[in-house]
């Protein structure tokens, strides 16, 4: 296993911790643990997909092994495994049960472990936003939070940004409300930059905070990259158009980074046609941390296989093929104190095959959303709505929308507006969502002022069905 011919990822400058040395810098205990980290990450990134696979499979036999003799849970779970009986990872998987949110919710004092190696760090409580309605929590260790950073230095590497740059976060929960109207600022880009390489200044805004308020922000502080939610996004984007003027505070930017929602085909292109800058996007969960990021050559997500296990399951729970779009399963490799052990998300994605780039990591094409919001159709189908190529604006001045399937036949139409829509505007409005839908829905109108209400954590879906099993 080696990283063949394939050139390796070129890091900025080391920041020193040890007085009198800045070159060669000395990082601190913790920055020292991220660069033996990366340093592994750097090669394993270029070994053959078995290669990897073999590598999870050893460190998923030893978490089996404490989960089932330290969790109740997992001792019943696990009690008929026998990990003697398969070659290899994907004969494994099947033999384990999934993992539902509610097992989470209603069976974690079950799931815990009583023990776990003091070396992994002290715990903490990771509670998910609840955007599913289903909030659950976990524990994860300073060996959780470790691994976290490095994944997170890795898509900072892949993407060669400049940390002496600027960076500037929108996102929910980031700081108390009267300090989150201003803007509050730090010296560096915080941890896990901080703990290895020097870099700008950053500044954060609460998600809450009006958009004509942010863009006046970002006018002021004239950031080289923005972290925010896609549909926060959209909003400056709608901001930026409607007023050349707006694009001032965003002309210095290198890149735009997304976090927390679906991020849909559309919005990358008008970011670029409108900003001039690409997106990256990160998929990753507070229950799990970083799992998949975009692959700076060949597009899609490579899924972090040295932290985690991936499966895209079809409904008749088979593995996707490459194109077809599945429910995904996760495996926390490390977290020995809330093992997670295919815990099924409640998300879709879409499969895909080997990458272009030469990386062994494996490849998801696309990340379509909460599983539960698939559109359901009178004759039993269901299937991922193309929602997010919904030309609105092409036809009336809605900043914002939403849309919300009631019953088989059909579906509200949530708009913040501009001004009030005409019968007309509103009659074309229902046609193009008829058309994008594929199905004849009946459409009812809900105006919102003046934006519509995000989901808890701050997140936003742009598409919701309420219709649930036995309705």
């Amino acid at each position: 296993m080696n990283s063949g011919s394939q050139t390796a990822t070129a890091w900025p400058p080391m920041q020193s911790r040890l007085p009198g040395v800045v070159w060669p810098a000395v990082p601190g205990q913790k920055g020292l643990l991220l660069a033996a980290l990366l340093t592994q990450l750097e090669q394993s990134q270029w070994w053959p997909t078995p290669a990897i696979e073999q590598a999870q499979m050893r460190q998923l036999g030893v978490l089996i092994e404490h989960a089932r003799t330290h969790s109740r849970f997992h001792a019943e779970r696990l009690a008929e495994f026998r990990p003697d009986q398969a070659r290899c990872l994907r004969e494994w998987l099947p033999a384990i049960p999934v993992m539902r949110r509610e097992d989470l919710q209603k069976r974690r004092a079950d799931i815990d472990c009583g023990w776990l190696p003091s070396e992994h760090g002290e715990l903490s409580l990771a509670q998910s936003t609840g955007s599913t309605g289903e909030p659950v929590a976990v524990r994860r260790s300073g060996l959780n939070g470790l691994i976290w950073m490095a994944m997170t230095l890795r898509e900072h590497l892949w993407q060669q940004r400049d940390f002496s740059q600027s960076l500037a976060v929108v996102r929910a929960q980031l700081a108390e409300e009267d300090k989150a109207r201003h803007g509050i600022s730090w010296t560096d880009w915080g941890a896990p930059v901080n703990h290895l390489f020097a870099s700008g200044p950053s500044h954060g805004m609460n998600l809450q905070t009006d958009i004509q308020r942010q863009a006046e922000w970002l006018r002021r502080i004239m950031p080289a990259y923005l972290l925010t939610y896609p549909n926060n996004l959209s909003a400056l984007l709608d901001l930026a158009e409607a007023d050349a003027d707006r694009l001032a505070g965003m002309t210095r930017l290198i890149q735009v980074r997304t976090i927390g929602e679906t991020l849909h085909e559309a919005l990358r292109e008008r970011c670029r046609r409108v900003l001039g800058v690409g997106i990256a996007d990160l998929y990753s969960t507070q229950e799990v941390g970083v799992i998949a990021i975009e692959c700076p050559q060949g597009g899609g997500y490579h899924v972090m296989a040295e932290g985690v296990v991936i499966e895209l399951l079809r409904d008749d729970g088979q593995p996707c093929a490459v194109g077809e779009s599945g429910r995904i399963i996760v495996t926390d490799l490390h977290n020995f104190a809330t093992p997670l052990i295919r815990y099924d998300l409640g998300d879709l994605a879409v499969a895909d095959g080997p990458c272009a780039c030469g990386r062994g990591l494996p490849k998801i094409r696309r990340i379509l959303g909460r599983q539960r919001n698939l559109l359901q159709l009178p004759d039993g189908r269901r299937f991922w709505p193309l929602v997010g190529a919904f030309g609105y604006r092409e036809i009336a001045p809605v900043r914002q929308y939403q849309i919300i399937q009631r019953s088989l036949d059909r579906v509200t139409l949530r708009l913040a507006v501009e001004r009030p829509l005409s019968v007309g505007e509103e009659e074309a409005l229902a046609e193009k969502l008829v058309e994008f839908l594929g199905h004849r829905f009946a459409v009812d109108f809900d105006y919102c002022t003046p934006t519509i209400p995000r989901g808890p954590g701050g997140k936003f879906e742009d598409f919701i069905c309420e219709i649930r099993a036995g309705d």
